[in-house]
């Protein structure tokens, strides 16, 4: 049976639609979660509970609506990824109803959203519109057009036809008390007088509305609510005298109002968020495990990998070792298998989906991965040219910012599939010999010779090719900073020593190592009882055998794991509490 499957793009809060599809149902993961990680990338930022559950009910029973009533029907959605029809099961597939489907999205959306406002401390919500020549965009012009049109030729018969009036004013009152505090007891009660639509209608029986007054009336509270920056567009609405384009604004100005509102709670909840998210984000993904109990499948094959990988180096060492024991049973710290798999993540393939106690970092951890790798080029780069022609640029002043200068505007967009990484290196290489040829003649020293430039660029060129030599050992430096970053305790607060020859690129360097250990660090606290549950199992089957899962909740003591003290500002340090 095939399983509803919503995509969208990355984490976007200024709008944008859920497009549904069906695709064969993958195996290994299972997750109602993927489902709704999916399903909340592509939904505007929720003001409540109910609207959550209103919006997305509806959208998700138009989208199985055209499908078969019975194999897409409310009742259930399968969990559980199937095996072979042939192959028995060990025990039944899980099912997830609808309705805990629903409630895990809730949760997900409000889990989600909470750590982005925390984390991200330039998180807001923006009004944009449709681009210009779009469909969607067409469509909505054309589609307001007809209405306002239509509202003018009822207002301009005779009698006027005032009912669409009517509705407007109504749905513009509830749009102004929606802005009100509880205790603002006082403009609520005027609003509701004012703006009474059984008053407007006994009054549109006797053709005495008095619209331009109410229009008035409504700029005027408008004026009182709105924020500063939108003073300028409170004046435009009053200098417009027809009632129908300005009935058009006041809507407009609305809508920017609603976006005001959103982004003061939001500003007025991050403090009381990055006070209490580690327990919070806790709670709510523990919410998520209990309706969706394979929520942590992707999260295990991370950290199995990693215990895979390190095994493997563990033979590696002890093969090469000839009085190694290979009788005896490796002995493997969690800790370091976590941090490999926290390592892994920078040089993660995003394509995938990733583990599901790191979806709300992922665009984060994407963004330093694809600045990492401008700094390994720029690295490379710097390596190359200091051998080769280190005579000749060692009296050049600030060398490496020059050749960061010229690397970095080039080196933009390097990580999209359409970016061509051999044309960006013989650009450098032509910069970096013009540069070199220009600081030498202003010495009255010879300039490169023909063959030597050719050699530079050529080496330059070859740091795209796979296995390069250079670019190997300039990966596994900046492996070993992030490794070492990542081991400090936490009373250190000084950067470890940057290695070797990424002296190029050290503020940036350590200016990212600090962003990254800082995710992982927060990660560690919120989600340690989870791991240390899924290495437990891991490393130690046959303890993990002699409990049973009440017990394993209630006795559990979180082990301790390495933290960075970093620059970026991080929540409070919780108790770790029990799952």
């Amino acid at each position: 049976m095939d399983t509803l499957i919503v995509r969208a793009g990355s984490l976007n809060l200024t709008g944008g639609c859920v497009r549904a599809r069906r695709a064969p149902r993958r195996t290994a993961t299972g997750s109602g979660l993927v489902y709704c990680v999916n399903k909340v990338k592509g939904i505007r930022m929720p003001l409540n509970d109910e609207q959550n559950s209103d919006s997305d009910s509806s959208r998700l029973s138009e989208s199985t609506a055209s499908s078969s009533d019975s194999e897409y029907s409310r009742q259930s959605f399968n969990s559980d990824s199937s095996s072979k029809p042939s192959s028995p099961a060990s025990s039944p597939p899980k099912v997830i109803t609808f309705d805990e489907l629903m409630a895990a999205t809730r949760n997900l959306s409000n889990w989600t959203l909470a750590h982005e406002i925390a984390v991200n401390a330039n998180f807001c919500i923006k009004h944009e519109d449709y681009p210009q020549n779009s469909f969607a965009g067409t469509v909505k012009q054309i589609v307001h057009k007809a209405f306002w049109d239509h509202l003018e030729s009822e207002l301009n018969e005779d009698p006027p036809e005032y009912e669409h009036a009517i509705k407007l004013f109504e749905e513009i009152k509830e749009i102004l008390l929606s802005f009100l505090t509880p205790g603002a007891n006082r403009i609520h009660n005027q609003i509701c007088e004012v703006l009474d639509t059984d008053l407007i209608r006994q009054q549109a029986e006797h053709n005495a509305v008095d619209i331009p007054g109410l229009a008035n009336y409504i700029i005027n509270t408008m004026g009182k609510l709105c924020a500063p920056v939108r003073d300028n567009d409170i004046k435009q609405l009053k200098a417009t005298d027809n009632i129908v384009e300005l009935l058009r604004q006041i809507f407009r100005v609305l809508d920017l109002m609603k976006v005001d509102m959103a982004n003061y709670t939001i500003k007025s909840l991050r403090p009381y968020l990055c006070h209490n998210l580690v327990d919070y984000e806790r709670t709510k993904f523990q919410e998520i495990l209990d309706e969706t109990p394979s929520a942590l499948n992707l999260t295990t094959e991370w950290i199995k990998e990693s215990i895979e990988d390190e095994m493997s180096s563990i033979s590696d060492e002890s093969s090469s070792s000839p009085g190694a024991n290979s009788s005896s049973k490796p002995i493997i710290s969690p800790t370091l298998v976590l941090n490999n798999g926290y390592l892994k993540l920078l040089q993660w393939d995003y394509c995938k989906t990733i583990p599901e106690t790191l979806i709300t970092d992922e665009v984060r951890l994407q963004e330093l991965r694809e600045k990492l790798n401008q700094l390994k080029v720029i690295a490379c780069v710097s390596l190359i040219t200091n051998n080769m022609v280190g005579a000749a640029i060692v009296d050049i002043p600030d060398f490496a910012d020059q050749l960061k200068r010229i690397s970095l505007p080039l080196l933009e967009g390097m990580n999209k599939k359409s970016f061509d990484l051999k044309e960006a290196l013989n650009a450098i290489g032509i910069q970096i010999c013009s540069t070199v040829n220009k600081s030498l003649s202003e010495r009255g020293l010879p300039t490169l010779s023909e063959e030597m430039r050719s050699n530079l660029m050529g080496q330059i060129a070859h740091i795209v090719e796979k296995n390069n030599p250079v670019c190997s050992l300039i990966d596994k430096r900046i492996q070993l900073f992030m490794r070492s970053l990542l081991a400090l305790p936490s009373f250190q607060k000084c950067m470890p020593t940057v290695p070797g020859g990424l002296s190029v690129i050290q503020t940036e360097i350590e200016l990212l190592g600090s962003q990254y250990a800082s995710i992982v660090n927060f990660n560690k606290k919120v989600y340690g009882p989870f791991y240390a549950n899924i290495l437990r199992k891991l490393l130690f089957p046959e303890a993990a055998m002699e409990k049973t899962e009440a017990e394993t909740s209630s006795r559990w003591v979180e082990p301790k794991l390495n933290s960075v003290n970093v620059t970026h500002v991080d929540p409070e340090p919780e108790q770790t509490k029990a799952v």
